[in-house]
């Protein structure tokens, strides 16, 4: 028997705000979130700007102690669990926590952690690591230390798909309980990448926009786009069977009816130029919600500005959606969060709540300069009130990996 799956708490830490609220409004008026470097010293590196967490005190937060143990990514993750457990109000005393799971990734996890630990060693100063310098390190520890703080006992895995991290760990979580394995989950993506490896190393691949404008640095869709704009954060929504949220009587804020995962099999950064593995991921997910594109009202693209992401998922869309990709309209949040990595798809499933509850398309902000193959609506600079039944998020991520979620206006 397949059970619906709803989303019923959602917290979130990022570039333009600390909470759901204070993110969704920025979002909502096109705040830019890009400024320059503070993170690293801005003499070591090329690229000076990036989107950084703001005011983000983890000693207040999770405890002086607890945080030394943490690596920034894990410190994001049990701030934005903690956010999400309380507004889904749900009483951990009177769950069945073996029925309860975690699916929390990073594309990369502990890369302070790395860069600092490898820094001592090198430069002579220490012979040893931390004892500490594995479990702050590993990805899968995100996961394991939000459901160690909370006793779940569930499935708790942590998917690495790069970019489309966030979006494949809320894709299976969802699956888990649609099939049975479980009747609550937290799910989600945590990234902290901006060191100075990270830059560094992004930068080194031309991927990164290094005009070091914030204004003109993360202008998805747009003709002068040049890379993306390093970001970090994370997105955590809770997902519930829709029984188990209505016998406790939760506050559902969407349904999640669709899921597509497929890979490009083609390049290790390059998307498939002819959009095939992406266009599949739509479709599987619209199929399995059983509908037809033209019921779609909104997509928030993986949109990274990027040369070949923005031409190659535009063409993606189009063989999706046919002639109906023209009416729908399409934005990219990465305009003002830049690229959260493996947290992107997590922020971007909670703006489609968002999104479907208040019936607003967020815009694609910075865009100037339009680019002749591109040629869809991609909501230039100012959001719109629409009335919205379906939104649909992808994520695309190096090695060729596709995600999408299709989400559904709860009524």
């Amino acid at each position: 028997m397949e059970r619906r799956v709803v989303i019923t708490g959602m917290g979130a830490l990022t570039p333009i705000g600390n909470d759901v609220s204070t993110f969704w409004d920025n979002a909502k008026s096109g705040k830019l979130g890009i400024d320059y470097i503070t993170l690293v010293d801005k003499d070591l590196v090329d690229v000076k700007i990036a989107a950084e967490v703001k005011g983000f005190d983890p000693d207040t937060l999770i405890g002086k102690k607890e945080a030394k143990r943490l690596d920034r990514f894990a410190q994001f993750a049990l701030v934005a669990s903690d956010e999400a457990i309380k507004n889904s109000g749900i009483d951990l005393e009177k769950e069945n926590l073996e029925r309860f799971g975690v699916m929390l990734g990073s594309g990369i996890g502990g890369f302070e952690t790395i860069e600092t630990e490898c820094t001592k060693i090198a430069t002579g100063k220490s012979k040893r690591v931390s004892p500490f310098f594995v479990p702050m390190t590993i990805i899968n520890l995100g996961a394991g230390n939000v459901a160690i703080k909370y006793g779940l006992r569930g499935p708790c895995t942590s998917a690495v798909t790069a970019c489309a991290t966030g979006t494949n760990n809320i894709g299976d979580a969802f699956r888990t309980i649609k099939h049975g394995y479980a009747d609550v989950m937290l799910a989600g993506g945590a990234e902290a990448p901006i060191t100075r490896l990270g830059v560094t190393g992004f930068h080194s691949m031309k991927a990164l926009n290094s005009g070091n404008d914030p204004e003109r640095a993360s202008i998805p869709f747009d003709k002068e786009r040049g890379g993306f704009v390093m970001g970090e954060g994370a997105g955590v929504v809770i997902l519930e069977s829709l029984e188990h949220a209505e016998a406790r009587g939760a506050n559902i804020i969407a349904e999640v009816v669709g899921y597509g995962s497929t890979c490009d099999a083609y390049h290790i950064t390059s998307p498939d130029p002819e959009g095939a593995g992406a266009s599949r991921a739509m479709a599987d997910a619209l199929q399995e919600a059983g509908i037809k594109p033209e019921q779609v009202s909104y997509i928030n693209a993986h949109g990274t500005s990027t040369e070949l992401n923005d031409k190659f998922e535009t063409a993606a869309i189009k063989k999706a959606f046919g002639e109906d990709a023209y009416k729908v309209p399409i934005s990219s949040t990465k305009s003002m969060t830049g690229h959260l990595l493996g947290a992107a798809g997590a922020i971007e499933a909670i703006i489609c709540a968002k999104a479907l509850e208040e019936g607003f398309i967020p815009p694609t902000i910075g865009y100037k300069t339009k680019d002749e193959e591109l040629d869809l609506d991609y909501v230039p600079n100012v959001g719109r009130k629409q009335d919205l039944e379906y939104a649909l998020t992808n994520s695309l991520g190096f090695g060729g990996h596709n995600a999408t979620l299709l989400l559904k206006k709860w009524k």
